[in-house]
């Protein structure tokens, strides 16, 4: 059985789908409210935390594949997704703590 960074995996994976989820509430009632009060900041946030939700479950994937040089690669850009999270709310800042949680173990990692 391979060696894989399965804490930072799970970690990365858990905060980049609680950020996605904050993000498509936020774009719905972003939408909403839009309509009513002709602002779309709200939206512009929600569709921030949708692409950030994306890239980090995305980098979550990455860094759980057996290939070791792309899991460094792969944990810095989680982190930086991570911190930019941040601006669309952070998934409650649960999704951002587990995803900035889950990328430092990636990058610790010694496989």
């Amino acid at each position: 059985m391979a060696n894989k960074p399965t804490a930072a995996f799970v970690l990365l994976l858990i905060g980049g789908i609680f950020v996605l989820l904050e993000g498509l509430a936020l774009s719905v009632i972003g939408a909403l409210a839009t309509l009513v009060f002709a602002s779309g900041i709200g939206a512009l946030a929600g569709i921030l935390g949708i692409i950030t939700g994306i890239v980090m479950i995305v980098s979550a994937l990455m860094i759980n594949t057996t290939d070791k040089s792309k899991i460094k690669t792969w944990s810095i850009i989680g982190l930086v997704v991570s911190i930019v999270s941040l601006l669309g709310g952070g998934g409650v800042i649960l999704g951002f703590l587990l995803g900035l949680i889950g990328a430092i173990l990636g990058l610790t990692y010694k496989g």
